[in-house]
């Protein structure tokens, strides 16, 4: 049975819909008002929310901001008069699911109200009665039928152990995609580790995935058992996998055959339990036809293969993620900034979009950021969407992202030993302090 809250102040309107629903097998919450859906809301959660758009103190739409910004997944369809339609319009551009006229016919009524209980069922909110664990897919936003493909199939081989190669351009939410895969396995319960490929210095490669010993080699101060060993029973999740050097490529192949990993300087390997989920933004296949990528590994780690469409090819889901981007960012920023003015979000969905849904979030800051009203106007998206260029970083900020990342792996692998860290980094410890300045890093926090 099937949980729905209606909202309505006419309580003759109400009622017809409570009996409508209940006649379909439905079980129904009724509120008269807004205040008193978000009072039930805090003590049981509904699959689908139906409100009147039109009602005293909180209409239906400002009933629908509260309501998204604790339950984004939530299913929202507006009740409205033919004279309303153009406000039910913008309400749908805000993220409503969708919005029924009155008067309405009990078959058209029902088909929109299976329509969404069928998304709420997809999007896997956590609603009661559902099977735990139905939360998995949570941080992903979504109502892109090619999205929804990936995770049916996600969701379905989360339940083996068999090795994931996620294929998706950068900003298509990759790493989201495989904590999602984590959550919904039997392995949910324990962790997953994230490393990028690409981020770490080849020297401090092996030692970072492998772990070792303490004294094998100057500045390993103490022992670190190392990412694949940190997942025991859990998942690795190895990102831009294509930027793995050919040497440790042999390495981690070695440890995928064996099961086992042996710390740098170790005398014993130890064995490992863990499922390997990777992803890159390159083709691999053509990594391996160009040589830079063993094939062995490649059919090792491409068990299963997923691949991830780009925004610009689940254009559906840039209102609804413009609109989640906003909400969350103007909590964090302390701004009074609630929708989008006329013409802003068609502007967002035309966007070519190279940088994909990171490039999106980043939009949405900007005009957070600097808008002075409750509305982001279109001007402001056009300003924001101009100043976006490629994803290539300029040299220089290139350079000073590599050095923070560097000057903190060194710290953590020596637990904040500066001396043992400039050795490590062959340079002086003048030079180093001053690196560390430079960037505004204290080595008092990496200390063990």
């Amino acid at each position: 049975m099937t949980r729905i809250l209606i909202v309505d102040d006419d309580a003759a309107l109400l009622r017809l819909l409570s009996l409508r629903l209940r006649h379909e097998g439905h079980e129904v919450i009724e509120a008269s008002s807004g205040e008193a859906a978000l009072a039930k809301l805090d003590h049981e959660l509904p699959a689908l929310l139906i409100t009147d758009l039109r009602m005293g103190g909180m209409d239906g739409l400002q009933l629908f901001e509260a309501v998204h910004r604790r339950h984004p997944l939530l299913p929202v369809l507006m009740l409205t008069a033919h004279g309303t339609i153009p406000d039910a319009v913008k309400a749908l551009q805000r993220g409503v699911f969708g919005y029924i006229t009155k008067p309405f016919e009990a078959r058209e009524l029902m088909a929109e109200v299976e329509r969404a209980l069928a998304a709420s069922s997809a999007l896997g909110a956590d609603m009661p009665g559902d099977e735990p664990g139905e939360a998995w897919r949570e941080s992903i936003l979504t109502r892109s039928p090619r999205m929804e493909q990936v995770l049916t199939e996600a969701r379905l081989l989360a339940q083996s152990d068999a090795s994931v190669l996620i294929h998706g351009d950068s900003g298509t939410g990759k790493e989201l995609l495989a904590r999602a895969i984590h959550a919904a396995s039997p392995r949910g319960g324990a962790p997953l580790v994230a490393v990028n490929c690409g981020a770490i210095p080849e020297n401090l490669m092996e030692s970072e995935l492998f772990g070792h010993v303490k004294g094998a080699f100057t500045g390993a101060v103490r022992d670190n058992p190392g990412l694949f060993v940190s997942a025991q029973r859990g998942t690795v999740f190895l990102d831009e996998i294509a930027d793995l050097p050919l040497a440790m490529q042999v390495k981690l192949l070695r440890v995928l055959q064996e099961r086992e990993v042996r710390a740098v300087g170790g005398a014993r390997a130890q064995r490992i339990d863990v499922r390997v989920i990777s992803a890159s933004h390159r083709r691999l296949e053509d990594e391996v036809a160009a040589g830079r990528f063993r094939e062995d590994l490649f059919y090792r780690l491409n068990v299963v293969g997923l691949h991830l469409p780009a925004l610009a090819g689940r254009r559906e889901d840039i209102p609804l993620l413009a609109h989640h981007f906003l909400v969350t960012l103007a909590q964090r920023y302390g701004k009074a900034v609630r929708g989008y003015a006329p013409g802003a979000l068609e502007a967002l969905a035309a966007a070519p979009w190279p940088g994909n849904v990171r490039q999106l979030q980043n939009v949405v800051e900007k005009c957070v950021v600097l808008s002075t009203t409750a509305q982001v106007p279109l001007t402001l998206v056009q300003r924001a969407l101009s100043t976006q260029g490629g994803e290539h970083l300029p040299f220089d900020e290139a350079r000073r992202q590599f050095e923070r990342d560097y000057l903190t792996q060194v710290l953590k692998l020596t637990s904040g030993n500066v001396t043992q860290a400039a050795k490590l980094a062959q340079r002086n410890r003048t030079d180093f302090y001053a690196l560390l300045g430079r960037h505004q890093i204290d080595p008092a926090a990496f200390k063990a």
